[in-house]
């Protein structure tokens, strides 16, 4: 490991050394980047946090497609669709997140649309379209934003409305796997002073695979999105924005590649990884819808007054097949539903020294939901149920103070009080399926293993901040900050209070916090040719949300016929990392783009029955080194308009999926599959995208095509493991799911 650490350091070392080696002679002066970071207007250079920003038209360039390309981009960081879904995101930055998006779970990243957060995964992965750029803010932000930012922050933030004169942007794909997706946007000025615009954006593709039992479509893409908006400036210093979001996902299920045949042997691994023989069904479905009301008064020079009121909605119909077989043997179909309110009041002060924000933030948000558990071999339907109501309340502040002209200081801070209400039900039924769930079914009720009513804990806590930024040149610039994050508690969703004598889970589980420490340089070299940020971090990861799933054998008879799930407070850990982003111009036309990270993540400490255990828990979803290494050529065709080749190569080390290793079984080791079974945790890869884009001399028609995966990656992104080390139903869960394979599409745009 040390050897291929050090090959793939130096090699990146050698490209961006490489990088800064140019011609004076083609200096020019690059656009100033500006970010809310800091919930206020800055230039991305000067801010003392490690963010990464990405416009729209840059994304648009280069074919992304949604807002899980942001991880190639955005150093240290994995963001992926869940398994089940197109829509359900997967978020992890600097080794932490969150991999199970089952209600009462809270993500470890915040994702926030124009200001409004976002507390379900569910609905999360965001397309690419009437977007101004996406911030990734990395390192725990829990001053500025609160809960769940524990690993940072993602701000999709859309465009505004021009008040000046009518727009109008239309965009058609068409690709490989029947790939057609309709995009338009635009807006309307009524006044000078009133203007409305909306987007409305239909993705459609045929899947990768199929599902062999079915004949259905595996891994399509059936979506569709709108967006409305209208802006109201009555007088110069007076902004209101009213906003209304509208997103159905109705891609068929993903039920995952088995890597075991079915245990009689009778019935093979698929061919293709794309493909599965599940009997569940295909249909699922994820909606979601928001309305928001931003309203701003700026007061004077000195003071802003900001209010963002949002509600927010979603349901989702899932069915998850476990096993990926015919049969009904370890079956799963899932409802979730939730909502949120929320309201925060902003007060922005600056002056010739002073500036900053300060605020007060409420949410109140339910998430709910029930799944039967079919074990067919059993006989035996395990239905789960709960409903988990948050209350959050908080107070900020984060102030800066140019101390000279050259150093400043930032100092913040953010008392949270977290309430959490719950309902766990588990019932036990003989038969295939509960009519708890399903009227229709006619299972019969055996036993109730989890009847909490009412559960009830309060968490308080405080994140401070402070920072110190020095320009060391009028272009170069150095920081140090120490900043804390939290994650809220809450309650085991499938606690099972049967096995559970001690009564733990009726207590819930606890915070858990990260402090990190970061030094970063960030500046400019060769006349603004070379902007750069390298920042390095150390993180301390305390009372770790653990969650640990697996098949229980309740009547001693030899065979698992049930599952318990555990989450305690008992990790502790230390996460240490450098990270580069850089752009080169070489010339007018032709720039060069890096993005290295490295991370060496430790768990130091699992305490459980006192004693630790973490010799057997590694991090996951966090690849030790990642990189890209990007081009964008310029090529002037004069009254013919303009050719923009895009390329780059993205690196992800190999990681895990899981909390622990799943490197395969070997043969001998488990009587159900003597053969042995595979590894499930991804390899390294390397992904190469391709583009060109025309664009008219007008700047109204472009057309472009998009190569993506060239190389035909089979990545793996996600798994189940329940054969090792305890096996549950007949057949188990032993699946993978992937990334996308090689595609290419092909754009036409126009823009009035």
């Amino acid at each position: 490991m040390k050897t291929s650490l050090a090959l793939k350091l130096s090699s990146s070392v050698f490209v961006l050394a490489a990088m800064t080696i140019t011609d004076p002679a083609f200096a020019q002066n690059n656009d100033e980047i500006v970010v809310t970071a800091q919930r206020r207007e800055q230039s991305i250079q000067d801010v003392p946090i490690s963010v990464t920003a990405v416009s729209g038209d840059f994304l648009e360039d280069i074919g992304a497609v949604d807002i899980t390309d942001i991880q190639k981009l955005t150093p240290n960081t994995t963001i992926e669709a869940a398994r089940g879904s197109n829509s359900t995101l997967i978020a992890f930055i600097r080794g932490v997140g969150q991999q199970d998006p089952l209600w009462g779970f809270e993500p470890g990243v915040g994702i926030y649309v124009d200001d409004v957060y976002i507390a379900r995964p569910q609905g999360a992965v965001l397309d690419i379209f009437d977007v101004e750029r996406i911030e990734v803010l990395r390192g725990p932000q829990g001053t500025l934003y609160g809960r769940n930012t524990i690993g940072g922050a993602i701000k999709y933030v859309t465009k505004s409305l021009n008040m000046q004169e009518p727009e109008l942007n239309a965009r058609v794909n068409v690709g490989n796997y029947n790939q057609f997706d309709q995009i338009i946007s635009g807006s309307v000025p009524v006044s000078d002073t009133f203007a409305i615009g909306g987007a409305v954006a239909n993705y459609r593709r045929d899947g990768f695979g199929q599902n062999l039992n079915t004949g259905a479509d595996h891994y399509n893409k059936d979506i569709f999105a709108a967006r409305a908006s209208a802006e109201w400036n009555p007088t110069d210093s007076v902004n209101i924005r009213l906003a209304g979001d509208y997103t159905k996902d109705e891609s068929n299920a993903k039920h995952g590649h088995r890597l075991l045949p079915s245990g009689d042997g009778t019935i093979p691994v698929t061919e293709s990884e794309y493909d599965t023989r599940a009997g569940l069904g295909d249909r699922n479905e994820v909606e979601t819808k928001g309305v928001s009301l931003t309203a701003s008064w700026e007061a004077n020079e000195n003071f802003t007054f900001k209010s963002i009121t949002a509600y927010r909605e979603g349901v989702t119909v899932t069915p998850i097949d476990f096993d990926a077989l015919p049969q009904q043997d370890f079956d799963v179909p899932a409802n979730y539903a939730d909502d949120q309110f929320s309201q925060e009041f902003q007060v922005l002060y600056s002056n010739d020294r002073l500036s900053g924000v300060a605020g007060l933030y409420y949410l109140d948000g339910s998430a709910d939901g029930d799944f039967d558990l079919v074990l067919s071999s059993l006989g035996l339907t395990i239905y789960q149920a709960g409903d988990q109501q948050k209350e959050n309340i908080s107070a900020y502040a984060d102030f800066t103070y140019d101390v000279t002209d050259a150093l400043s200081v930032s100092l913040g801070g953010r008392y949270t009080e977290d309430k959490t209400v719950a309902d766990v039900t588990r019932d036990l039924y003989l038969g295939l399926g509960s009519p708890a769930f399903d009227p229709d079914n006619t299972g019969v009720f055996l036993a109730t293993q989890t009847g909490y009513e009412g559960l009830e804990r309060k968490d308080t806590d405080f994140s401070p901040r402070i920072a110190v930024n020095y320009d060391i040149t009028e272009n170069t610039n150095i920081y140090g900050s120490y900043s804390q994050g939290i994650k809220a508690g809450g309650f085991d969703p499938r606690a099972r209070a049967d096995l559970d004598p001690t009564g733990l889970s009726r207590e819930g589980f606890g915070s858990e916090t990260v402090d990190s420490y970061e030094v970063g340089l960030k500046g400019s070299l060769v006349q603004n040719r070379l902007t750069y940020s390298l920042a390095g971090f150390i993180a301390d990861y305390k009372d770790q949300q653990i969650t640990v799933q697996q098949g229980v054998d309740a009547d001693n008879d030899g065979t698992n016929d049930t599952f318990i799930s555990s989450v305690f407070n008992a990790g502790k850990s230390k996460y240490k990392g450098i990270e580069f982003e850089g752009s080169l111009a070489l010339s007018d036309n032709f720039s060069l783009t890096a993005v290295a990270g490295y991370i060496d993540a430790e768990i130091e400490e699992i305490i459980s029955a006192g004693v630790d255990i973490s010799d057997g828990f590694v991090t996951q979803n966090t690849p030790e080194f990642t990189s890209r290494f990007g081009f964008n050529y310029n090529y002037d065709l004069d009254q013919m308009g303009s050719l923009l080749f895009t390329g780059s190569a993205s690196y992800r080390d190999e990681y895990f999926l899981f909390n622990v290793p799943n490197p395969g079984f070997a043969a001998g080791t488990n009587p159900v599959f003597p053969d042995g079974g595979p590894a499930l945790d991804p390899d390294a890869y390397t992904v190469f995208d391709l583009g060109v884009n025309w664009t008219s001399e007008s700047g109204r028609w472009d057309f472009g095509i998009h190569g993506r995966n060239l190389t035909d990656e089979r990545a793996r992104v996600a798994a189940y493991n329940f054969v090792t080390p305890s096996q549950l139903g007949a057949d188990s869960a032993y699946s993978v799911f992937y990334r996308a394979p090689r595609t290419v599409t092909a754009s036409i745009g126009f823009k009035y």
